[in-house]
């Protein structure tokens, strides 16, 4: 049995905020047998690159070595379905920054379920979570109707059955930290509106 460089769960004593190394380490110590997948970070842009002739394992490459990036990354993996991981980026399209409204408007539809699961991700290794509009250039701040969306889809997952990996990877997690992540009351939405 591999042993993790971190404290065994039954060693807490307290709540513990997770370092990347560590959330690095979870992961794929829960996935990298049954998946053939490695977490790993560095990189200019976030990918998800399946197995080929040049790499016998998948790939999910987060940004710069972000806590945020990692298990945003962890999110959009959990959700995909086995033909979405056969492919780079799961296939999804991709606009970077300098999105027109339409496009921003879909780019916010599909990152609804991704976000929320990130926040349950971050809560649950005890970091913080920014919703992101993943769009540098202007003066854009997320929408009143996504940040809901987002509010609304955790409060879901507090109740309804998570993905079967993402409920892995929290159970995982919740082992070292001892966060309950499914207490609704974590992921209030604050609006002016």
């Amino acid at each position: 049995m591999v042993k993790f460089p971190i404290p065994e769960p039954s060693a807490l004593k307290h709540k513990v905020q997770l370092s990347l190394e560590e959330i690095i380490l979870i992961f794929n110590d829960s996935f990298s047998f049954r998946y053939n997948i490695r977490l790993e970070g560095g990189a200019n842009e976030p990918i998800y690159l399946p197995s080929n002739s040049d790499c016998k394992t998948n790939r999910l490459i987060f940004r710069n070595n972000y806590i945020s990036s990692a298990l945003h990354e962890v999110a959009h993996w959990c959700l995909a379905g086995d033909e979405r991981r056969e492919k780079i980026d799961y296939g999804y399209w991709y606009n970077s920054d300098g999105r027109s409204n339409i496009a921003q408007k879909k780019f916010e539809q599909v990152e609804v379920k991704p976000q929320a699961l990130e926040w349950i991700f971050s809560v649950a290794s005890n970091n913080t979570f920014h919703i992101s509009i993943d769009n540098l250039d202007g003066d854009r701040e997320p929408s009143w109707y996504f940040s809901k969306s987002i509010s609304d889809q955790a409060h879901s997952w507090c109740t309804e059955p998570l993905p079967n990996r993402a409920l892995l990877f929290v159970n995982a997690l919740v082992c070292y930290t001892g966060i309950n992540p499914f207490d609704s009351s974590l992921y209030q939405f604050c609006s002016d509106q």
